[in-house]
């Protein structure tokens, strides 16, 4: 098990969310408290360390998460190891996954507040269904 714990609780809340929902990996970014346009690493989980270090920032719309704050919806892809989008970045093909997500979560005003990525084990497509539940989960996110 890889992680880089910045906050206790959004680590035990991640590990959480990735086991309910099938997945077997993800992370926590937050909005930074200096910057609108820069998301923080909060939490991750089977994260390999050269891809933690790289993503320890993320500028708006860089990678999936990047993306998800700059649209403001979730950005997702079938397959990251053979994603050609453009929405994938490289570090991201080292987890060991396939399809995955990046969510935003909203504050109480509407304004993106984190984006929680997961990663599943099988390549498929996310169905608007399952969006909406990972995002209802999603919501709970402590940070």
């Amino acid at each position: 098990m890889l992680r880089a714990v910045t906050d206790a609780s959004t680590q035990s809340w991640l590990e959480g969310f990735v086991q309910a929902h099938g997945g077997v990996a993800g992370t926590v970014h937050t909005l930074s408290a200096d910057d609108a346009d820069l998301l923080v690493m909060g939490a991750s989980f089977n994260i390999p360390p050269p891809v933690v270090a790289v993503t320890q920032r993320i500028p708006r719309g860089k990678g999936m998460a990047g993306l998800a704050l700059e649209r403001n919806t979730p950005v997702q892809t079938c397959n990251l190891k053979s994603d050609d989008s453009g929405d994938v970045r490289p570090g991201a093909k080292a987890v060991a996954a396939h399809a995955a997500v990046a969510l935003p979560v909203h504050d109480a005003a509407g304004t993106v507040r984190a984006v929680v990525g997961i990663a599943f084990p099988d390549e498929r497509e996310l169905g608007d269904s399952e969006l909406a539940t990972l995002a209802a989960a999603a919501i709970a996110c402590p940070s």
